[in-house]
C-alpha cells in the first residue's frame, strides 16, 4: 500500500520551492500568503507515490451516511452534473503555494443540494482510492468556492493531480482536498483520516 519512507520524504520537501515571480506586486503576493508560505513557480507533486488508474466504465462515485439521498454516479453521470469553473490559490502544508489555480468541477454547494445533508450531519469524510481518506466538518467543505475538481487549467485534471477527481477547499491546506475521491461519507462524529492519524 503506501511506501511510509515516501510518506516521511514528502513531508521534507519545503526546501524544493522557490519563491514566484509572477507580475502582481510583492505586497499583493504576500497579502495572500498564509504565514510561512511562499509562491511557487510550478505546481509540485506530492502524493503517497500512488497514482491509481482510471477506468472510465469501472469508476463510481459514492455519497452515504447522514443524508437523504444517497447516490452512486458513474463517471458519465458525474459529469452531467452542473459544472463550474473557479480560480483560486492553493497552498500545501509543506510551505508552497500556487496562485491562481483554475479548476473545473461540481460545486460542493451544487452536491449538497443533490444530496441534502441531514441534521446530524456535521462532518464529510473523504474517501479516495487506495483507502486514503481525510476528513472536514460539514461548514468548511461547504465554502462557496469548495468544488469537486475534474479539470485543472481546461484540461482533464492529470493523475499527477489526483485525476480523474478530487476535493479542492481553497480555504484549508491542501492535505484536506483529497487526491483520486471515489466518495463522501457524510457523518455526525469525525473520523480521522491517514494524516490525522499520523
Amino acid at each position: 500500500m503506501f511506501n511510509e519512507k515516501l510518506v516521511a520524504a514528502k513531508a521534507k520537501m519545503l526546501e524544493r520551492f522557490k519563491k514566484d515571480t509572477s507580475e502582481r506586486t510583492e505586497a499583493q503576493q504576500r497579502s495572500r500568503l498564509p504565514p510561512g508560505q511562499t509562491w511557487s513557480k510550478g505546481f509540485p507533486v506530492l502524493d503517497l507515490g500512488v497514482h491509481p488508474p482510471f477506468n472510465e466504465k469501472e469508476w463510481s462515485f459514492k455519497v452515504w451516511g447522514e443524508v437523504e439521498n444517497p447516490i452512486t454516479l458513474n463517471w458519465k453521470q458525474f459529469q452531467e452534473l452542473p459544472k463550474t469553473e473557479t480560480v483560486s490559490d492553493f497552498h500545501c502544508v509543506t510551505t508552497w503555494s500556487k496562485m491562481d489555480a483554475r479548476w473545473g468541477g461540481v460545486l460542493m454547494l451544487d452536491l449538497l443540494k443533490l444530496v441534502r445533508p441531514k441534521p446530524a450531519a456535521n462532518f464529510i469524510i473523504q474517501r479516495c482510492a487506495e483507502e486514503y481518506t481525510t476528513n472536514t466538518s460539514l461548514l468548511e467543505a461547504s465554502a462557496p468556492d469548495a468544488l469537486l475538481a475534474y479539470e485543472l487549467d481546461g484540461a482533464p485534471l492529470p493523475p499527477e493531480h489526483g485525476g480523474p477527481m478530487r476535493m479542492v477547499i481553497p480555504t484549508l491546506y491542501a492535505w484536506k482536498s483529497g487526491k483520486f475521491l471515489r466518495g463522501l461519507e457524510f457523518a455526525a462524529g469525525d473520523k480521522p483520516g491517514f494524516w490525522e492519524t499520523r
